[in-house]
């Protein structure tokens, strides 16, 4: 393990009774897991169990999960789709954080049916934008995720999904590496300083 290790947060973002997300979650850790240099802590919005209402008044609960995503230098969420978008829970994790986004890389591990959760994800860049945050290119999608996974719990095809997974933490780990490496020489501002003129 490298000395100044990545470190990825990888986040459940579906609370469904009966959801799917443990079983994608789970392959995917695995897969982070066997990478060099990377750190690895699974975020399950369930156990987390973030108030519904934001507020100024950070509950333990929101505190816990902050110092989570603040020691994160990249995410990975893992979304289902519902109805065309993803889910109310994890719409409110981003809300009640912002600077634990900013300028930190993010990739996708969505599932669903036909579309395998991709419009969710499409939702999520413009959101993520929004906190400062960068979403890498590609993804990981799983399309009628039911027939995608074994009762091991693992992929029916397996070098298919473990390309793509390679394929995305390839980036996110690159751009990663970047960004820590960026903000510890310059810190990152999410507003930026105005612009002064010459008043001759």
């Amino acid at each position: 393990m490298p000395d100044n290790p990545l470190h990825l947060a990888i986040i459940v973002g579906s609370t469904r009774q009966g959801r799917f997300a443990p079983t994608v979650a789970q392959w995917f850790a695995t897969q982070a897991a066997q990478r060099d240099g990377l750190t690895i802590d699974v975020i399950d919005l369930v156990e987390a169990q973030l108030p519904e209402v934001l507020s100024d008044q950070r509950t333990p609960a929101v505190a816990a999960v902050s110092a989570r995503l603040s020691r994160a230098d990249a995410f990975v969420v893992i979304t289902p789709e519902y109805n065309h978008s993803f889910p109310a829970p994890l719409k409110t994790l981003i809300d009640w954080h912002s600077q634990e986004w900013h300028a930190k890389p993010i990739g996708f591990v969505s599932y669903g049916g036909v579309s395998g959760g991709l419009r969710a994800v499409e939702q999520l860049r413009q959101i993520f934008v929004e906190v400062h945050a960068m979403t890498v290119r590609d993804s990981v999608s799983f399309a009628g995720v039911w027939t995608q996974f074994g009762s091991d719990g693992q992929p029916t095809n397996p070098s298919h999904s473990n390309r793509n997974a390679t394929k995305m933490l390839n980036q996110l780990v690159w751009w990663g590496h970047a960004l820590r490496d960026a903000k510890s020489k310059r810190p990152y501002a999410a507003s930026s300083a105005p612009i002064s003129s010459d008043s001759t």
